[in-house]
């Protein structure tokens, strides 16, 4: 969630810090700072909210030092507040962290009984006092930080420097991504390659348990054991060009008109073309025989994970269970021999869906994972990985990447079902030219944007808003509701449209807008049912459908058209409208659509 920088320059280098922690905004934060060495001595600013307010304190007191570290904070412990924001330091020792230590109301305990006086509410601060602790009983800076991660229980990437040395940085990493960049006569640190591509492109991708000493002349890595180790350099494919707005008011609004091309690229990863064929890495697993599929993902991507359920038991019919990775491994689940585990994030780093990973591996299932970042965690500690090319998602509310991931689970249930000999070659055929057509059609939808303004105007000034879908559409119903929340604050709920006058029909007034998802499927008699009996209590009824609302027998629903499409590739077209009727919304009451209160982009804590 919150993100760090390093720099190890040859100038001043604060300004490139907050350049740098510009780039990492995308992850959500409430307050940030920078801290370098300058003549010996450790020296920070400190600022609650944005950015622009930690600029203002550098431009009135400005820092000279050519060591520092960054830091955007999203509150975990303590309030953000400015003494809570980070770096945290003591006279000796300066740090900037991601994750959450576990165990630090104990060390703060053992700590404050041998004279360390603590400043914040923060886990951080404890691991400030104690590096400090053991370098005062004369260890080394290294030898330090080493003693003081054997210490620490919990997810955590680090950032550290020491008062009378500019050339020297500790990095550490433990469930939480850290990537050190190398320039020449500078080296670079940062939560991801974005942070530091104006920088440099090569890359180096810290392991789980990895800990690294950058000098301007190179990098030593050590492995959890402290052992010396060699890790690759890779040359990043992140750019400058890739995190701007273009022509776009805000990030979510570029990022998707860009899925036309987006899905076209993942889409392009698994289906031959000139044979309309689905062509899927080796999953590790006999697919014929395949006794189960275990899905678990979080947000957005557990609704994908939903959407993907139905795909899978329709088209390869294999039991498929789904679960909230945060629920997830403390059902303590029971995983069949030969089962596939399949776990969805965009950033590949999600702490919640790691720990399943892990928990399902370690019961002997084959892991594939559905994620947006090849060097990520969770692709790197998985059997088989499909990826989707959405590139780099700067909004903190999932668009390109939930299509995308509907894109690759869509070939996943073809492939599987190919194999299970589920549907026919003529079958896979349509599905393939169905998917195939998606990215025209939403090029069309999108196109046709105008249509949203005066409903998303409407709902603006709602409380509260309901989602029904039925099949599919449930998920998508689900997936509305939790994008409008995320941006415009209001109240929204989804749910299965035949479950409405199982208690949710006691909402509905004439206050209260209810946008159905209805693409005329074989379940749209029974949803164009719910829809009416909404209709006579009096509700809002807004109609996404590809079907005449007239013609239904719904003349008085407010219609978004939507292109119609094979079933298979409904969720895909049917994506757009929601993220438009939330994007517009949020626009309408003014909120921060890019940066929503309260969240984060890439939650590494559970």
């Amino acid at each position: 969630m919150c993100g760090i920088v390093g720099i190890i320059g040859n100038k001043p280098i604060a300004e490139d810090l907050v350049e740098a922690l510009r780039r990492l905004e995308y992850r959500g934060y409430d307050s940030a700072g920078v801290a370098t060495v300058e003549d010996g001595k450790l020296v920070r600013r400190r600022a609650e909210g944005k950015l622009r307010n930690l600029e203002k304190r550098l431009l009135s007191d400005p820092l000279q030092g050519h060591i520092g570290i960054g830091h955007t904070r999203w509150a975990t412990h303590g309030r953000p507040t400015e003494v809570n924001a980070h770096p945290h330091m003591s006279a000796t020792v300066s740090v900037v962290h991601n994750g959450i230590i576990e165990n630090f109301r104990a060390l703060k305990e053992e700590l404050t009984a041998c004279g360390h006086v603590f400043e914040s509410d923060t886990d951080t601060e404890a691991i400030v006092h104690l590096i400090t602790d053991e370098m005062q009983k004369g260890a080394s800076p290294t030898k330090a930080v080493e003693h003081a991660l054997s210490k620490l229980q919990g997810a955590f990437a680090l950032g550290i420097i020491f008062s009378g040395d500019e050339d020297m940085m500790i990095a550490a990493r433990k469930g939480s991504p850290l990537a050190i960049g190398h320039g020449k006569d500078e080296m670079y640190l940062g939560s991801d390659a974005i942070a530091l591509a104006p920088f440099t492109p090569e890359i180096t991708y810290l392991e789980e348990g990895d800990w690294a000493v950058l000098r301007r002349s190179g990098v030593e890595i050590f492995d959890v054991e402290s052992k010396p180790v060699k890790r690759q350099a890779i040359r990043s494919v992140a750019s400058s060009l890739m995190v701007d707005k273009g022509n776009h008011r805000h990030f979510m609004a570029k990022e998707i008109h860009e899925q036309p091309e987006v899905i076209s690229h993942t889409l392009a990863n698994y289906i031959d073309m000139s044979k309309a064929k689905v062509v899927l890495p080796d999953l590790g697993v006999d697919l014929v025989t395949l006794p189960r599929v275990t899905i678990s993902a979080c947000g957005t991507a557990y609704y994908a994970g939903l959407v993907a359920k139905y795909w899978l038991e329709q088209i390869a019919r294999v039991p498929v269970e789904i679960d909230i990775a945060s629920e997830f491994r403390y059902r303590e689940a029971p995983m069949p021999p030969g089962g596939l585990a399949v776990f969805i994030s965009q950033s590949g780093e999600t702490a919640d869906t790691l720990a399943a990973l892990r928990y399902c591996k370690a019961k002997g299932q084959k892991i594939a994972s559905v994620v947006n970042v090849r060097t990520s965690t969770i692709a790197r500690e998985s059997d088989s990985v499909l990826l989707t090319l959405a590139g780099p998602e700067i909004g903190v509310a999932s668009t390109k990447a939930f299509t995308c991931q509907l894109a690759a689970l869509a070939c996943l249930a073809i492939g599987i079902g190919r194999a299970r000999g589920t549907i026919s070659r003529e079958q896979e055929i349509a599905y393939v030219e169905a998917l195939l057509e998606v990215p025209r059609l939403i090029s069309a939808l999108l196109a046709e944007d105008g249509q949203f303004n005066d409903i998303a105007q409407h709902l603006s000034q709602a409380r509260d808003v309901l989602y029904l879908g039925r099949g599919v559409s449930f998920p998508l119903a689900m997936e509305g509701a939790l994008k409008l929340k995320e941006i415009s604050y209001i109240h929204a709920e989804g749910y299965a449209a035949g479950e409405l006058k199982h208690g949710p029909i006691a909402l509905i007034d004439e206050n209260v807008p209810v946008i159905v998802v209805a693409p005329e499927d074989e379940l749209f008699p029974k949803t164009i049912s719910n829809m009416q009996e909404v209709a006579a209590r009096g509700g809002q009824i807004i109609m996404i459908s590809d079907a005449d609302p007239v013609a239904a027998g719904c003349e008085q629903a407010i219609h978004i058209s939507v292109p119609k499409v094979n079933p298979l590739a409904s969720p895909l077209l049917y994506a757009i409208p929601v993220q438009l009727l939330a994007y517009q919304t949020a626009v309408s009451r003014g909120t921060d659509v890019d940066q929503p209160r309260n969240l984060a982009k890439s939650v590494t804590v559970e």
